[in-house]
């Protein structure tokens, strides 16, 4: 396969056996987890009634991404990757088991899940870092876009296969299902993956080796800029979207809530496949700084409070409007060292995590002051000044390489 910037196919990328097994395991990942956190909140509500602690159950599993991403992340580099796969598939088995049939006090089940998910962000970044070895040039950022679309597929049919295993099975069953999809990924992951070495040294000194190349690849400006504009505009549209519930419940249509963040994540899938597959790499490259801005535009309207269809129709727009990233992609793999490269991609994914849950915090409090047609007004608002006051680094431009 072609390694320069001539444009690639999907079917080029699916004809490596690498790529399908990760493609195939992270859509067995994230459709897993979202049965899980849906069975851990339903669990954690029908033994305390409180809809604060079920609410906390369900969000439990994104908090760790900043310590594991802050303390633990040249693991990524420091270890073999297909290992370092195979050990989260392991270890999300075994939380699912233990969630589902342990008899757990409430405080517990949440603690397990904060500690557990300390390593999610190692994790992925071996996948994500994997990725460029097995799709060089042009194949690698439509392997991303597909990755991209995989993650909205599999989150909504997770969710809907969750809630239909709920119905059946109850939250201890579904939990079960969970830990057997963990189980099926990890013996895909470990027979169909080479072993590969690791990147970097031994695993000794971990906190202070990740602490170290993170301040190098923060301290670079280009790398920095890049990383600020992967977490920036999305944090924005997370605030907008962490306020459909309250903004259609309030309007007496709570039914709709469920279908516009459904239809968003339709749009975000629609919208990585549309620039994927229809943009030439420099197009797709020039076309960041305007998606970027564009991703705001929608939620502007909510100053008129429009309906649920309306509301469904803006998030789609918006949400698509995050193929953005994919220009982004192929800069952001060049701008770093190849040995800190799942460190590198491990420290984009935590502070991408990070940033959508302040963003939601923040837009969140302005609701309580302004409500939420006008808080998610700002946030569209603040996410277009946001890209243009990263209009440089949004648009293509060489990125020097820092020494870590």
């Amino acid at each position: 396969m072609d390694t320069g910037r001539d444009q690639a196919t999907f079917r080029d990328v699916f004809r490596v056996r690498e790529f399908r097994v990760l493609f195939g395991s992270f859509a067995l990942l994230v459709g897993g987890d979202g049965v899980k956190m849906l069975a851990l909140s339903v669990l954690v509500f029908e033994r305390t009634g409180s809809p604060g602690l079920s609410a906390a159950a369900y969000m439990a599993g994104w908090l760790p991404y900043l310590a594991g991403g802050m303390f633990l992340l040249s693991l990524a580099d420091r270890l073999p990757p297909r290992g370092l796969m195979v050990a989260g598939e392991l270890v999300r088995l075994v939380v699912c088991l233990v969630l589902a049939y342990a008899g757990l006090p409430v405080w517990a089940m949440l603690a397990l899940i904060l500690v557990s998910g300390l390593g999610q962000p190692v994790f992925g970044a071996a996948r994500n870092a994997m990725l460029p070895d097995v799709l060089p040039g042009d194949a690698f950022v439509l392997g991303r876009s597909l990755m991209g679309v995989t993650s909205a597929g599999a989150q909504i049919g997770g969710l809907s296969l969750g809630g239909a295993i709920l119905a059946v099975a109850g939250p201890e069953g579904a939990l079960a299902v969970t830990a057997g999809v963990s189980g099926v990924a990890a013996i895909v992951l470990r027979y169909g993956l080479p072993y590969t070495p690791a990147r970097g040294g031994s695993g000794r000194g971990t906190v202070r080796t990740t602490l170290r190349v993170n301040r190098v690849l923060l301290g670079s400006p280009g790398v920095r800029g890049l990383l600020l504009a992967m977490w920036v505009p999305p944090m924005c549209l997370a605030g907008a979207e962490a306020m459909v519930v309250p903004y259609l419940t309030s309007a007496g249509t709570a039914t709709g809530a469920g279908l516009a963040l459904a239809t968003a994540a339709v749009g975000m899938a629609v919208g990585e496949f549309a620039v994927g597959r229809f943009a030439a790499p420099a197009l797709r490259e020039r076309l960041s700084f305007p998606l970027a801005a564009a991703m705001g535009v929608p939620w502007l309207f909510f100053v008129a409070e429009p309906g649920a269809p309306v509301t469904a129709a803006l998030a789609a727009l918006s949400a698509g409007c995050l193929a953005y990233q994919l220009g982004l992609q192929r800069r952001f793999l060049e701008a770093v060292p190849e040995q800190v490269r799942g460190q590198a991609y491990g420290l984009q994914s935590a502070g991408l995590m990070t940033g959508q849950a302040v963003g939601a915090a923040v837009i969140g409090g302005v609701a309580e002051l302004a409500g939420s047609g006008p808080a998610m007004a700002v946030s569209g608002a603040v996410g277009i000044l946001a890209a243009l006051a990263l209009a440089r680094v949004l648009t293509p431009a060489r990125i020097p390489v820092p020494t870590p």
